[in-house]
């Protein structure tokens, strides 16, 4: 959860909204949001429900609110920050970078938690699945594939369909992280799965990259 930002220290208020926010994604994440009451999270806070409401008006405004954290998430923000004209040289390295953040956010409790979230309230929220075709897959598959583009102008990789690589990319970083919180959620080892993050990208990559001619013989 966004702490709020500013010199001073956050006021018992928004403290108490943050713990609000954690407290009741625990919940959904768990129970799922159709189960989770207001009361429910009231008591697992050990407070009145009519407190509560001093902070959120109903359900619906702490879910938004979740909602909202989900296009803060690393997944959204893979590219930002980054000089999209030198992306492209870092390469395999560039994409491996990618597969790491997909596989740390498997393991990390706050972004597991708001990732099965969304998966439970895709079909039932408009908003989640806007969020969820704009910030983490269409926008990323949008920018992925410039950088491929540009690969493919550099000649580090072989011409190609660059939208079609973004998406071939892409696809199975979600699916691993969906395997990944599946094992966990019935409390089984992901050792077999943890690998496939880096072996995606190394296979990925030696099949579209530039073999040097010169090294062929």
């Amino acid at each position: 959860m966004n702490e709020p930002t500013g010199t001073s220290a956050p006021s018992k208020g928004s403290k108490t909204k943050v713990k609000i926010l954690k407290t009741a994604l625990k919940l959904f994440s768990s129970k799922g949001y159709k189960a989770t009451t207001v009361r429910d999270i009231a008591g697992a806070m050990g407070m009145k429900q009519s407190a509560l409401y001093n902070h959120f008006k109903n359900k619906d405004a702490i879910l938004e609110a979740l909602i909202s954290d989900l296009t803060s998430s690393a997944i959204v923000t893979l590219f930002e920050n980054k000089d999209a004209q030198q992306l492209h040289k870092q390469g395999k390295s560039l994409l491996m970078s990618i597969a790491t953040t997909f596989k740390l956010l498997s393991f990390d409790g706050q972004n597991e938690a708001l990732f099965k979230l969304m998966m439970q309230e895709m079909f039932r929220n408009e908003r989640v699945r806007e969020i969820y075709n704009e910030y983490f897959y269409q926008e990323n598959v949008k920018k992925l594939s410039g950088i491929f583009f540009a690969m493919m102008q550099d000649e580090m990789i072989k011409s190609s369909d660059p939208l079609l690589l973004a998406n071939e990319f892409l696809s199975p970083l979600f699916f691993y992280q969906m395997q990944v919180s599946l094992l966990k959620l019935d409390k089984k080892s992901t050792s077999s799965v943890v690998s496939m993050f880096e072996k995606h990208v190394d296979h990925f990559w030696d099949t579209i990259k530039v073999v040097n001619q010169d090294t062929l013989f």
